[in-house]
């Protein structure tokens, strides 16, 4: 039975309660992520940019909140598992105060190309990639130097920061970039859930971020920041930080939110669009 055959007989309201219950369908979720990345792509240079450094600035407090706790719970056993929270601050400020992320774009921007390959829309969401991802380490950048030098944290928690971040130095270039794959993946992922959270956008975002943090994978611009600050300690080289973090994880990124996950969500709708 079709979802029009099983509502004959119900009012206009009746239908609107029974579609909300039912969700939204993939195609309709496609179309608003489409129309929000079509939106994005008109914006002026200088909304970008600033919307990008503030994200940057306000991921930062990913690694900062979860230093917090990591000094916090020094004396618990689940310290590793509880500090991971932290993580999901930055996040929720990013992603709910609709301020700019590279992440997201490798999603939201790409659909629009997909359905409409031309070379405006493909020289459109270069621009906004690159003037976002330079925002966003510019954002972080700000962050790491003024934490490390302008004294606005305790010693004890900037030194727990540089804690947290120090499982980075064991990290291969090759690692990095493949741990950068799911954490795409995941971030492309509450993209595509927000439509149809239906109230839940705030718990969608801490559990999934919470499993970046968990899992030991690398976002390239909440990392930035862990990279930036151990290149600033002395702890890694400003190269090793740049061509072994922050690029592989770029890479890995891109992988896992266009090359993966909003291909997919293409295919899957291609033929009913």
């Amino acid at each position: 039975m079709s979802r029009n055959e099983k509502n004959v007989g119900l009012t206009r309201d009746e239908e609107n309660e029974v579609s909300e219950r039912q969700g939204l369908r993939s195609l309709q979720v496609f179309e608003v992520v489409r129309q929000e990345g079509v939106e994005e792509l008109s914006r002026p240079i200088q909304s970008l940019f600033w919307s990008g450094i503030a994200a940057g600035l306000a991921l930062s407090l990913s690694i900062y909140c979860t230093a917090f706790l990591h000094h916090a719970l020094a004396e618990s056993p689940l310290r590793s598992m509880l500090e991971s929270f932290g993580y999901s601050v930055g996040f929720v400020i990013v992603i709910l105060g609709r301020l700019q992320l590279f992440t997201e774009n490798t999603i939201t921007v790409v659909l629009p190309v997909l359905t409409d390959c031309s070379r405006f829309r493909m020289q459109r969401t270069a621009r906004l990639r690159a003037i976002v991802f330079a925002a966003n380490m510019i954002g972080t950048l700000i962050s790491a130097l003024v934490a490390t030098l302008g004294a606005i944290l305790p010693p004890e928690q900037l030194e727990a920061a540089l804690a947290v971040s120090q499982h980075l130095l064991e990290y291969s270039a090759l690692q990095t970039l493949l741990y950068g794959i799911p954490a795409g993946f995941i971030v492309a992922s509450i993209v595509w859930l927000m439509p149809s959270s239906k109230g839940s956008e705030f718990w969608i975002i801490v559990t999934l971020t919470y499993m970046i943090a968990l899992g030991g994978l690398t976002h390239v611009v909440a990392g930035s920041t862990e990279w930036f600050l151990l290149a600033l300690a002395g702890e890694m080289s400003w190269v090793r930080a740049v061509l072994a973090g922050v690029l592989p994880a770029l890479v890995g990124n891109v992988i896992g939110g266009t090359g993966l996950f909003a291909l997919i969500t293409y295919a899957q709708v291609k033929n009913e669009i």
